[in-house]
């Protein structure tokens, strides 16, 4: 899978970030969820999956219209 940067909010190059494959989906980069709380509220997860909190502020500026 290859990887396009496509913005952050972020200064220094730190996260959260996000970043469009070849696949046509979106990886995003963020602070793992780890409020058990939080994640008890989640629904149907998957094995290997995870959850990541950004900003809105970085979906609403940077996440493709497409």
């Amino acid at each position: 899978m290859k990887l396009r940067f496509i913005g952050t909010t972020s200064g220094g190059g730190n996260c959260p970030t996000l970043y469009e494959t070849d696949r046509g989906t979106i990886v995003v980069q963020g602070y793992r969820v780890t409020d058990e709380e939080a994640l008890s509220q989640l629904r149907d997860v998957l094995d290997g999956e995870t959850f990541v909190e950004v900003p809105r502020e970085l979906l609403t500026r940077f996440a493709p219209k497409e």
